[in-house]
């Protein structure tokens, strides 16, 4: 995932603003679309034998490489220091745990668990930041656990826990997601194109330093399976352009609405290209997690609003 832009708070929109809006809308659906689908060429790139880790670690350097291009005159001058380091490397264990786990793991099982980040939100930003849990934080975290319950709930062993290691991985990509958040609120001094590398770059060096576990030889792409792997990168440059334009001009409450439209995406693309459907009681779990989600949403444009 590519780490946002803080959403603009809302406000009353002028004529004038109407066609900026309409971009800015665009653009986040456009990126929503994105992230609801880009498990799928990966699936493509493992087809040719070549790994999850290994497509993730080429896409994300071609995107690098594209940035540098791009960026390379708010990046003059820069010099890196130890909380973008961290930035990087929580946001590339989290991107590249996307993929992992979107690729081996069942898209919406793994999705939803995804969008247990406000609940680690919440947890960190009172952890690391020193926000105080106030009564919509508490809901947000008791509505998320609940949803999470319903989905995970095995009678067979009386728990509410991922069923496989696919599902551990989209957990632990929500909360790392999370977490580079968190930090990101923290280094508020950074620009977005530096933030922007710092997560390509970590998801080269997080794939690079998984690689040698990966189970046999590491099998490089065909001629086909580069100019894959070079579109990929593209899109994903193409998509923290996107949103982080979307954000920017889009209130916090109307942002993750939007950002939402990706499980509807997901959720059509998993049933008519991999077949994969959810059972009733993975529907229920999930609705309570997308409304902890919408009432996340609310909470962030409340802490937002000019005092």
């Amino acid at each position: 995932r590519i780490i946002s832009a803080p959403a603009m708070p809302a406000k009353k929109m002028s004529k004038a603003s109407f066609p900026k809006n309409t971009v800015a809308l665009i653009s986040l659906l456009a990126g929503a679309t994105i992230w609801g689908l880009i498990w799928h060429p990966y699936r493509a790139l493992e087809g040719m034998a070549v790994s999850p880790a290994l497509g993730a670690t080429l896409t994300y350097f071609v995107a690098f490489l594209l940035g540098l291009g791009l960026f390379r005159r708010q990046l003059a001058g820069f010099r890196p220091g130890w909380m973008l380091a961290m930035i990087g490397l929580v946001a590339g264990g989290c991107n590249l745990g996307y993929v992992l786990a979107t690729v081996h793991g069942e898209v919406m099982r793994v999705l939803l668990l995804f969008y247990l980040a406000p609940l680690w939100t919440v947890l960190l930003a009172r952890l690391l930041l020193g926000e105080k849990v106030s009564l919509p934080g508490a809901a947000v975290i008791g509505l998320s656990l609940a949803g999470a319950v319903v989905m995970l709930w095995q009678p067979s062993l009386g728990l509410p826990l991922p069923e496989n290691g696919a599902e551990w991985l989209g957990l632990a990509a929500g909360f790392l997601f999370a977490f580079a958040n968190v930090l990101i609120r923290k280094a508020q001094e950074l620009s977005i194109e530096v933030k922007s590398m710092a997560v390509f770059a970590g998801v080269v060096v997080v794939g690079l330093a998984v690689l040698p576990f990966e189970p046999g030889a590491v099998t490089l792409p065909p001629m086909a399976g580069w100019l894959l792997v070079a579109l990929i990168g593209l899109v994903l440059l193409a998509t923290n352009l996107f949103v982080q334009y979307g954000l920017t001009h889009t209130p916090a409450n109307r942002a993750i609405v939007i950002f939402l439209f990706e499980l509807l995406v997901a959720a059509l693309a998993s049933w008519l290209l991999a077949g994969e459907a959810m059972t009733l009681k993975e529907w229920l779990g999930g609705a309570m997690i997308v409304a902890a989600s919408l009432f996340s949403g609310k909470l962030a444009a409340h802490e937002t609003e000019p005092g």
